[in-house]
Order: C-alpha cells, then sequence, then structure tokens
C-alpha cells in the first residue's frame, strides 16, 4: 500500500509534466515566433503613430547590405539561424521509439495527400489573399507590400526560392505541428488549439497592417482544421512554399511592370 508522500508525489506528476510543457512553449516561442509577434505588434503601433497605414510601404526580403556578395552571405545567415527553432521543436518532440518527422506528418510518405491538398490549399489562399489585400488597401488598414526589395544578381531567385521555403518550414512546423501537439498535450479543445495558432500566425504579420493579420487568422484556421483532418504538416508546408514563391519571385519577375504593392 502506497504511503501518503508517494500518493501526493503522484497525484503532482500531472501537473508538474503540464508546467513544463508551458514553459517549453514560452520558450520556444520567446527565441522564434512569439517574439515575432510581439516586435511585430510594436512596430505597428509605430507606424499607426507616424502616418495613416495606407500611405507607408513594407518591404519584405530587404537588402542587408550594399555589396552583393555580403549581402548574399547575410541572407543566407539570416535563412539558417531561422531554421534552428525548427531543430528545438524536432528535437522536444521526438521520444523514444517515436520520430518527430512521422509524429506531425513532416515526411513525404504520402505525396497524393501531401501534393494534392497542398496545391489546392495554395491556390484557395492565394485567391483570398489578394482579395483581403486589395480589401484592406482599399480600406486603409494595410500598408502597400513589397514582396522583395532584393537587387537583381545571379543569386536573387534562388535565395527568395529558399526564403520562402524558409517561412513555410517555420511557420507551419512551429505554429501548427508543434504547438497543436503541445497544447493537446495541456488537454486544450480542438477549437481552442485552432484559434490560439490561427491568431499567432496572425500576430507576427501585424506589422503589414490590420488586413494582413485578417488573413492570416483566416489562413491559420484553415491550415489549422486541414492537420486535424490529415494530422500531416507537410502538406500546409508545401501550400506555403507555394504562396510565398509565387509572390516573392512573381514580384522579383515581374512587379515593376504590373504596379503590385502600389
Amino acid at each position: 500500500m502506497p504511503t501518503a508522500k508517494t500518493s501526493q508525489s503522484s497525484s503532482l506528476a500531472p501537473l508538474s509534466g503540464r508546467r513544463k510543457i508551458r514553459a517549453e512553449i514560452l520558450i520556444v516561442l520567446g527565441l522564434s515566433l512569439g517574439q515575432a509577434g510581439v516586435y511585430a505588434l510594436v512596430e505597428l503601433i509605430d507606424k499607426m503613430t507616424r502616418a495613416p497605414l495606407a500611405s507607408q510601404t513594407t518591404r519584405l526580403n530587404p537588402v542587408l547590405d550594399e555589396r552583393p556578395y555580403f549581402d548574399l552571405t547575410y541572407q543566407l545567415l539570416g535563412i539558417f539561424f531561422a531554421l534552428v527553432p525548427v531543430v528545438l521543436v524536432l528535437f522536444l518532440l521526438t521520444e523514444p521509439g517515436r520520430s518527430a518527422f512521422r509524429r506531425i506528418g513532416f515526411t513525404f510518405s504520402n505525396p497524393k495527400i501531401d501534393f494534392g491538398l497542398g496545391v489546392g490549399l495554395a491556390a484557395f489562399i492565394g485567391a483570398g489573399t489578394l482579395g483581403v489585400y486589395a480589401a484592406g488597401r482599399a480600406l486603409g488598414i494595410t500598408t502597400a507590400i513589397v514582396p522583395t526589395a532584393l537587387d537583381t544578381y545571379w543569386w536573387t531567385l534562388p535565395v527568395l526560392v529558399l526564403s520562402a521555403l524558409r517561412h513555410a518550414v517555420l511557420e507551419e512546423v512551429i505554429v501548427v505541428g508543434y504547438l497543436f501537439e503541445r497544447l493537446r498535450e495541456l488537454r486544450w479543445s480542438v477549437p481552442a488549439v485552432i484559434v490560439t495558432s490561427a491568431l499567432l500566425r496572425g500576430s507576427y504579420h501585424l506589422y503589414q497592417g490590420i488586413g494582413p493579420f485578417i488573413g492570416n487568422v483566416i489562413m491559420g484556421l484553415i491550415f489549422g482544421y486541414a492537420y486535424t483532418r490529415t494530422r500531416r504538416v507537410m502538406p500546409l508546408v508545401i501550400a506555403h512554399a507555394l504562396l510565398d514563391i509565387a509572390g516573392f519571385v512573381g514580384f522579383a519577375l515581374f512587379g515593376s511592370a504590373i504596379g503590385i504593392g502600389n
């Protein structure tokens, strides 16, 4: 028969485990997209107190150095170190006999679902994104967005593709794969997890304006629901990568000609 001390210790173990998970989530987000969300909110307030949002421009993928090869070096270093939190969460999700990659579906083991759903989501979200951006500009709640401000070099397009892949992997693995797993361990309801993930996704886009926040929350709700149905993050990574590649590379090739960002 267990002693009173043993019984008390066993009853406290689940609570201790939940506290550890909460602390882990805060640390992971503080090192990655949660931190980005805080900076984005401050940047939005800064912009709103300077001038109307509609009169301002947000430049993605900016030049980091005037000298081309140092610019390339900084771009590649930024991409590399941005992915370190992804390695961290995969490490944290790995358990004896259970791969983190398989746990969140970050594999190519089901290409029909991965590419079929990924392409479908990209087409659907892409059309919606254009509509939300146009509405936001018309309402004056969205800045003009320039998807890339890089100069034209031989390495510009490859770096833009790598940047798109960086965003796709970082956001979907952490905001969906990791966060869904950990919040489910905390016994959150599925709707609460989806909404929380979507709000986090919207938060780190606030620097672009209110419109992109709303658009990304909607995207997060759709992606979150898709994940709950498939338990696979790979379709979301593919969809996100296709969206960003189309935006970044498309602007680099045709943006100035068709007036994107005006």
